[in-house]
């Protein structure tokens, strides 16, 4: 009991965000006329909220199962990065890994990443835990906004944004947290370039594959942009640190 607790206490802030986040895309699902049924083993079997948000236009625009594998591996292809650092970590704890792959979520990354284990917990299912309360929080929501749509007449109308709201969210946080702004050119471009000569159907799998290719060439100044992860806590500290000194000389 102690490590669900643990647990508990470590992700209590990812689920306010899965619930929101899934709300919106049970809601999108059901506007798209699919049942509580598939929206709930979407997020059970699939749990990738920007990929399922992104999945629900291409579905109903027609889109083959090719481009929505091929969507699905571009957009989740950062958590091969992510699992590279937990290789050992998982396959130590046995039955448990193949799920601990699957889970491994940005939110989920950072709090493995990031947690302080209690003295006397048993880690490996700490995290097991961790990992299975932000999945449950995802299906929940996800199951409370399919029932929303199919159950309460109202007018849905905007409610599509919210995946461009959420993905405008990730992108504005990515910008205030990196010091290398070629990334993000790069897929301004890319994704320019691709629309006008594409058109709106085609031009984004070009233009994953093309950012994809210009981001390992362009891997090493980005890095000397970045600097070292030391660099980075200092900046971040010289941040939290300034206020605080010009209010003491305010108040000397």
């Amino acid at each position: 009991m102690k490590e669900l607790r643990f647990a508990v206490r470590n992700t209590f802030a990812i689920f306010f965000t899965y619930l929101f986040i899934g709300i919106a895309f049970g809601i999108l699902m059901s506007d798209a006329g699919y049942g509580v049924l598939l929206s709930t083993a979407s997020a059970l079997f699939i749990f990738a909220g920007s990929m399922q948000l992104v999945m629900v236009p291409m579905m109903t625009s027609g889109a083959s199962l090719i481009s929505l594998a091929l969507m699905a591996f571009f957009i989740n292809a950062r958590h091969i990065f992510y699992g590279i650092g937990f290789i050992e970590k998982f396959r130590r704890m046995g039955w448990r890994c193949p799920y601990m792959i699957m889970a491994l979520t940005d939110e989920t990354y950072s709090v493995l990443c990031s947690v302080q284990y209690e003295e006397g917990l048993d880690e490996d299912k700490a995290a097991f835990l961790i990992a299975m309360l932000d999945h449950l929080y995802w299906v929940f929501g996800c199951f409370i906004g399919a029932c929303a749509g199919q159950f309460l007449q109202f007018d849905m109308r905007g409610i599509d944004f919210s995946a461009t709201a959420f993905f405008l969210v990730v992108v504005v946080n990515q910008w205030r947290e990196h010091r290398s702004r070629l990334p993000f050119l790069t897929a301004a471009v890319c994704a320019l370039g691709f629309y006008l000569l594409l058109g709106s159907e085609y031009f984004l799998i070009p233009t994953l594959v093309t950012c994809l290719a210009a981001l390992i060439l362009l891997r090493k100044p980005i890095e000397e942009k970045e600097g070292t992860q030391e660099e980075k806590e200092d900046t971040q500290e010289e941040k939290v640190s300034t206020p605080k000194t010009r209010e003491g000389i305010k108040n000397e």
